[in-house]
């Protein structure tokens, strides 16, 4: 993937949860909501604040984080689908998560 986000966005792409079981029913996947859990594929250099100077991301490359449900805009990219957001809109990094 060759794209670079600008100013405070980052690219993401979503962790797929595996196929679930409940209580002898699968739950296939068409009924199941996107997870908002995902990880850091790409940052921008950082945000530009009113005096011209740039703040730098908290998130960097990898890390795995929470999301709001509407946040950000999917795009797909080499037929692999991402969201690109603000960091703003990230709700938390998620500290030991096991990285793959």
């Amino acid at each position: 993937m060759n794209i670079r986000p600008l100013y405070d966005r980052i690219v993401v792409k979503r962790i797929e949860q595996q196929e679930e079981k409940v209580g002898g029913l699968f739950i296939p996947d068409s009924a199941k909501e996107k997870p908002q859990e995902a990880e850091v594929v790409a940052t921008g250099k950082g945000k530009r604040l009113e005096d011209g100077s740039v703040v730098a991301l908290d998130v960097q490359v990898g890390d795995r984080i929470l999301f709001g449900k509407y946040s950000g805009s999917e795009i797909k990219i080499d037929g692999q689908e991402y969201i690109i957001m603000r960091e703003d809109e990230v709700l938390g990094v998620l500290e030991g998560a096991a990285k793959k």
